[in-house]
């Protein structure tokens, strides 16, 4: 897997690559405040890439259930000056920011980041797939229930999950290439947790299918201590990195191109003996 953004490239040859989640927001479920300072910021992300990241992801807003809106003001504020921060002193690695503004993606293209991961599939915000063809960078598109970023707590049912977001994202795609957007620019995130609903067998029907969506482009999947993943006795996001890793297997072995995770090390090595329980070719 080969991904190209202006002048730079990421060659992750045959592996699952791994991108790293670094919110820089208070409210984030996992690791909402940790990483607001520079410093902590800072030092996460290099601990990240000397674990293996291959990409480093910054978010400055929250959306998930109950999370609260914050202003294009505000979210560039927190996403910029971080940017710029590690741009500056990581300047070999790849930055995506999630953000679904086209205001927040421009400036933080312009500052050094590399691609953009979009949670509303352009939905959010009508100027976000005309900056994506102007910028010429990776963009990832996700499906969501919910017509807006800010997801709802809410047990929507399906007779064919993996036919529902098949159709979503490539209405989207469809949508991406009118405004000008390459195919080979897009990625797609199927989504998981209550991004598809509070009933945790769609969550795990899409990581068994993921083949479903290989005609769409590569696949991104973030199952980290996702809410589908607290099992019968309702475990914490702190107590959720085992079945994570469960997920992160399931979803490795039926075709996801990139795992998004809180826990770098911890998804290397399980990915890592994905790895080796593949047939080898003589």
């Amino acid at each position: 897997m080969k991904l190209l953004s202006r002048n730079r490239s990421l060659d992750i040859g045959d592996r699952v690559g791994i991108v790293a989640i670094l919110n820089i927001t208070p409210d984030s479920y996992v690791d909402g405040g940790k990483y607001t300072q520079p410093e902590a910021l800072m030092m996460q992300a290099l601990r990240c890439i000397d674990e293996g990241a291959d990409i480093l992801e910054i978010g400055g807003e929250s959306t998930g259930p109950k999370s609260k809106d914050v202003s294009p003001e505000e979210e560039i504020a927190r996403v910029i000056p971080a940017v710029r921060a590690v741009r500056d002193r990581l300047p070999d690695a790849w930055i995506a920011v999630d953000t679904w503004k086209a205001d927040v993606a421009r400036k933080a293209l312009d500052v050094g980041a590399d691609m953009i991961n979009d949670i509303t599939a352009g939905r959010g915000d009508p100027a976000m797939l005309s900056l994506i063809a102007a910028a010429g960078c990776p963009y990832v598109m996700m499906y969501g229930k919910d017509s807006t970023a800010r997801t709802t707590i809410n047990s929507k049912q399906y007779s064919d999950v993996c036919g529902v977001i098949h159709d979503f994202l490539r209405m989207r795609i469809l949508a991406a290439v009118e405004a000008g957007v390459r195919p080979g620019q897009m990625i797609i995130d199927p989504g998981l947790g209550h991004f598809v609903s509070a009933d945790p067998e769609y969550s795990f029907a899409i990581l068994r299918s993921l083949g479903t969506f290989s005609d769409l482009g590569p696949i991104l999947v973030s199952p980290s201590r996702k809410s589908f993943l607290a099992g019968s006795r309702n475990l914490p996001p702190s107590e959720r990195l085992p079945a994570t890793l469960a997920a992160t297997v399931i979803a490795a072995m039926n075709g996801a191109n990139f795992i998004r995770t809180h826990d770098v090390k911890e998804t290397g090595e399980v990915l890592n003996v994905v790895t080796l329980s593949q047939p080898r070719v003589t």
